[in-house]
């Protein structure tokens, strides 16, 4: 069995993990943080100021434990201002 940061390759996911951010000004630089902070479960990320909307979206393709994604985006989820949706491969 292969292990990756103390994590069985089993017991990972791969999934995408959805960003809206209502107020970017406010929100972005906690947002930045939490997600350099999680950087090495972020495969690839996305992000779009969507201006005529007024919000800004990131999507995020991530490959970690159950575990490491659910801490990272109960972690944005705090920030005022910000919803966070996951979804997760089943092995």
């Amino acid at each position: 069995m292969e292990f990756f940061c103390g994590v069985s390759a089993v017991d990972k996911r791969v999934g995408v993990v959805g960003i809206v951010i209502e107020d970017r000004h406010a929100a972005a630089p906690k947002v930045n943080q939490i997600l350099s902070e999680f950087g090495d479960i972020i495969a690839g990320r996305m992000g779009l100021p969507y201006k005529e909307r007024g919000v800004s979206i990131i999507a995020l393709i991530v490959d970690g434990s159950t575990d490491e994604i659910g801490a990272m985006t109960g972690k944005l989820g705090n920030i005022e201002g910000v919803s966070v949706r996951t979804a997760l491969s089943k092995s």
